[in-house]
């Protein structure tokens, strides 16, 4: 065998190692992640860390917990922006809201909030279609720090063009800066948007259903599973939606070939958007 090849054996078995070292000491589970992806971030965080190798990252990781919640950082994904995607939620406020007016009570889920821009770009359209006050909107993600980051509202004031844009394209009936105040270099969003919402740790890799949902929107999480952990994700998502209720997908993610490819009708087929038939 080639030495390169050896080594590039070496450093699969210390992944493996490593994320085994992880579930058994912390509970978070990426072994079933994609493994070109997660060999990847390890060794930036090995670089950063100095460790040398991803044994020696193994080792500070298992005694350290700030060094578990920096690997952690690393390790899932925070690329988003408010109304990413505009059309997506131009695809909600109108082929999926309308049918929701006349429920009393209503709950969405995100799973996989990131730092909490989706959750409140789905607040701000429920507030201007008037479901918000009659909803309670769920942002779960598997990185506390990163949920103490969206609990707290504060978006850079140069990002806001960029919102701004997606805002409009998105169907958007005000003026944006009605939802924030500026404050120096930042902007805080309205009182008002993080009333409804509920933030929690929740790991779609091995926790379980926690409640029933009209929307779940789970966009962009599962291109960087395996297909055993995708169908692991699909089937919950499908425990988890009220009879009728929606699903949204990101656009480079799919419900074929998955266990509940069959239970569903398409909604809006370029938005990714799938409502729940049995």
């Amino acid at each position: 065998m080639k030495s390169s090849e050896a080594a590039t054996e070496v450093v699969a078995l210390e992944v493996r190692l490593l994320l085994d070292g992880v579930y058994q000491c912390y509970g978070y589970d990426f072994r079933d992640y994609a493994p070109a992806s997660i060999r990847r971030r390890i060794l930036n965080r090995v670089a950063a860390e100095k460790a040398g190798t991803v044994s020696g990252l193994q080792e500070m990781v298992l005694h350290d917990p700030l060094c578990m919640e920096r690997l952690l950082l690393e390790l899932t994904v925070h690329q988003t922006a408010m109304f990413r995607d505009p059309e997506f939620f131009l695809a909600l406020r109108e082929k999926v809201l309308p049918g929701l007016r006349d429920f009393t009570h209503l709950r969405f889920w995100d799973a996989g909030c990131s730092t909490g821009e989706e959750v409140y770009s789905l607040a701000i359209v429920l507030a201007e279609e008037g479901l918000l006050e009659r909803s309670l909107l769920y942002a779960t993600d598997l990185s506390d720090a990163v949920l103490g980051r969206a609990r707290n509202a504060v978006f850079p004031l140069k990002w806001m063009r960029e919102f701004t844009d997606n805002y409009f394209k998105a169907g958007g009936k005000r003026a944006f800066s009605e939802y924030y105040t500026a404050r120096d270099e930042a902007v805080v969003l309205s009182p008002s948007l993080p009333q409804r919402i509920i933030f929690a740790q929740h790991n779609l890799a091995s926790d379980g259903s926690f409640n029933e949902f009209q929307v779940i929107l789970c966009r962009n999480v599962m291109i960087y599973f395996n297909r055993s952990l995708q169908d692991r994700v699909q089937r919950l998502l499908h425990a988890s939606l009220a009879p009728g209720g929606v699903l949204g997908l990101g656009r480079k993610e799919s419900l074929k070939l998955t266990p509940h490819e069959e239970d569903y009708e398409i909604v809006d087929w370029q938005e990714q958007l799938f409502r729940k038939v049995r």
